[in-house]
């Protein structure tokens, strides 16, 4: 089915936080905007009630409050039901790590209701944490750094024996600290720890470039498609704050081989560092989901946010092949005026409503 088919869907995203450590939703819903084949309407789901993407009215017809992953998958799945009997919710494209795993297994109920999915297996999101990259990179014949799990900084000195410093302490779902000393690193556990929970990584330091991979796995070993970007900035936290679209075919083909070896379905972002003093490429990470700078690979010319709301309601589009190199992103902090009736909203009623249902 050509990608040009419309898409007449009521479309619901997650991931609306969109501060110093931002979450892809607001991409993903540019993104879907976007789409001059998009007839529908938009649905936010946010957990956040000062998230800064419900206060932007170009963006969601309507937001939603969810229940925190932490209150169970049960209190999920009836918020959803609700939500999807008031909006008609046709797909639902969830953004963030730490809500994967119950929309993941809450997809046949869901869909039943008449919100359908294109994300990974539950297999697929464990073959892929941080502790497996190994396993998974030597059968993709990319190398990845070595990677400790821990849930105690005592454990930290036997560990730097063998790493050396630095090393990079990181959360399960997001944040990574580059740490030269034992000290450094006791104080990036604990303060990652109490963040982000336990178990931490602590993974070798690699000295070298970064990049990233948008890209979207068709669930039976094909890639539909994939943009590499230089990152040029970073936050404190190792967010990309700047990058920039790379011709690099390297890097589409270690996306090809991850894609290919797990028959991934859906969004996620591979990261990679090429090596200063060898130029060979490591595999850092593979995030499930979406990355917070995917309306860049939509300015590059790939709508992958788009790809996947057609995959989840059975369309089958062409696969991208092509993309714009040099398109370049840059973030930045902008204060937005919003009306405090909507604040009022979401944290008294759980709902913002702006169009017609």
């Amino acid at each position: 089915m050509d990608k040009n088919t419309t898409l007449h869907a009521t479309i619901a995203v997650t991931g609306l936080n969109a501060n110093d450590n931002p979450g892809p939703g607001v991409g993903v819903i540019r993104s879907l905007r976007a789409d001059p084949c998009f007839e529908g309407r938009i649905v936010g789901l946010t957990y956040n009630h000062l998230d800064p993407g419900i206060y932007d009215s170009t963006l969601a017809d309507d937001v939603y409050l969810l229940p925190y992953p932490s209150n169970g998958r049960a209190s999920l799945v009836a918020h959803l039901r609700r939500i999807i009997g008031e909006t008609g919710i046709d797909v639902i494209i969830p953004t963030l790590d730490a809500e994967l795993p119950a929309f993941i297994d809450s997809r046949e109920e869901l869909s039943a209701a008449g919100a359908h999915m294109f994300v990974a297996s539950r297999e697929n999101l464990h073959l892929r944490e941080k502790t497996r990259l190994a396993d998974l990179g030597s059968r993709c014949g990319i190398p990845s750094p070595k990677t400790h799990q821990i849930t105690t900084h005592r454990e930290l000195p036997e560990i730097l024996e063998d790493l050396k410093c630095p090393i990079v302490v990181k959360g399960i779902f997001y944040e990574a600290t580059i740490c030269r000393s034992l000290e450094e690193a006791v104080e990036a556990f604990i303060s990652i720890a109490a963040r982000w929970g336990l178990p931490v990584v602590v993974q070798e330091y690699i000295e070298g470039e970064e990049y990233d991979v948008a890209a979207v796995g068709d669930g039976a070993g094909g890639l539909l498609g994939a943009v590499p970007m230089k990152k040029l900035s970073l936050t404190e936290k190792g967010k990309a704050w700047a990058g920039v679209t790379v011709g690099d075919t390297e890097l589409i083909d270690a996306a090809k081989r991850l894609m290919q070896s797990l028959s991934w379905a859906g969004p996620c972002e591979v990261e990679l560092i090429r090596e200063k003093s060898t130029g060979i490429l490591h595999l850092l990470e593979i995030n499930p989901r979406f990355p917070a700078w995917i309306y860049l690979a939509t300015g590059a010319g790939q709508n992958l946010p788009s790809l996947v709301a057609r995959k989840a309601l059975g369309q089958e589009p062409s696969p991208l092949t092509s993309y714009s190199v040099g398109t370049m992103f840059v973030r930045m902090a902008s204060d937005m005026i919003a009306e405090f009736s909507d604040f009022e909203k979401i944290t008294t009623g759980g709902h913002v409503a702006r169009g017609e249902v």
